[in-house]
């Protein structure tokens, strides 16, 4: 658990923040200039906050109370860059060394490394070389493990790449890790608890998939990043037609390709703006997967567009329409209609594990 409450002025920035990361990976997700880095430089010891308090599994890093700040080399906190620095004149094996020899063995095999630990960073591809950068920080033991756009200065195979490995460390460690991303697609697949970030203040914290999809937070995470994160299960194959079905408290999805195993949970994010509405079943479409919802809330923008709260099972799903179609349709809170979904809006970068 970490816990976080500091004050930091920066020229004409002002950050005060303060949440509570639990175990598994916390994004900070934000516009850029929101303060997500200057947080992360607070955690590490590289800034120095004016006021507050930083504490790890209880024990203070920062306390301005008390004059606590312990250094940097001694907070046992592992920092993962943008870039990955590695030193170029070491191989593999050596540059993970230098972070320590922590439990090498299953870090290694668990980040895939041992095929590289003879090679030089110049002869790794941008997904091998974080992967590297991931296993040196782990191996100093770290109490905690901050992430800042890790995965920003990849193309989209790379991100592929290294996602799963990333994925990995959430669900086979205990430490807590802080991840700093502007990509909502890496924060739904990746993310426990989200804390948007707005000017430096805490907008709101909560789990994933309840802060993605709430209507009234659209205009802080854009309408590109607002949507649905559930969870699914594998419920079988149509193989002739390379679908894959997925269960989940809502009812059945269908999705393009072979995914995951018989019975593997997968984690889903759907785009707000991909979700259609229909007050009644529609007939002879060629969307196949249509869903009964109830509206929960409506939000209306400043522009043309309302956000449209739905309630599918257990799970919260997000819709964008016009207010001229709202009208049109006359939507209420409470009103059972149908939220229509095509296969192909869901791409593989917004499905994980």
């Amino acid at each position: 658990m970490l816990e976080i409450a500091v004050q930091k002025r920066m020229g004409d920035f002002d950050l005060d923040a303060t949440f509570e990361a639990p175990d598994g990976v916390t994004a900070i997700f934000g516009k850029s200039g929101s303060g997500k880095t200057t947080l992360v430089n607070a955690i590490v010891g590289l800034a120095r906050p004016d006021a507050g308090r930083i504490a790890v599994h209880g024990q203070v890093l920062f306390d301005h109370a008390t004059r606590i700040n312990i250094p940097v080399a001694k907070r046992r906190v592992g920092y993962v860059f943008q870039d990955a620095r590695l030193f170029p004149h070491m191989s593999v094996q050596r540059n993970l060394s230098y972070g320590g020899d922590y439990d090498a063995k299953r870090i290694i095999d668990m980040l895939g490394l041992g095929d590289l630990l003879d090679r030089r960073p110049a002869g790794l591809s941008g997904g091998e070389r974080q992967r590297v950068a991931l296993g040196r920080a782990l191996m100093c033991d770290p109490q905690i493990l901050l992430m800042d756009e890790p995965l920003a200065a990849l193309d989209a195979p790379r991100k592929a790449e290294i996602l799963p490995y990333i994925a990995r460390l959430r669900d086979e460690t205990r430490v807590p890790i802080i991840y700093v991303s502007h990509d909502v697609s890496e924060v739904a697949r990746l993310a426990t608890t989200v804390v948007l970030l707005e000017a430096g203040r805490v907008a709101v914290t909560g789990p994933v998939g309840q802060v993605l999809s709430r209507p009234d937070l659209v205009p802080l995470l854009g309408t590109r990043a607002a949507g649905a994160v559930i969870e699914t299960r594998v419920a079988g194959r149509l193989l002739d037609d390379d679908l894959t079905e997925l269960q989940f408290s809502g009812g059945r999805l269908l999705m393009p390709g072979h995914l995951g195993a018989l019975g593997q949970a997968l984690r889903l994010r759907i785009p707000a703006q991909d979700v259609i509405l229909s007050r009644e079943a529609p007939k002879g479409i060629s969307a196949l997967n249509v869903l009964p919802v109830t509206i929960t809330d409506i939000v209306s923008g400043r522009g043309p567009g309302m956000a449209v709260g739905l309630r599918a099972g257990d799970d919260q799903l997000l819709a964008r329409v016009t207010k001229r179609s709202a009208g049109r349709m006359e939507l209420a809170v409470g009103m059972q209609i149908f939220a229509i979904i095509k296969a192909t809006a869901v791409g593989p970068k917004d499905i994980g594990s």
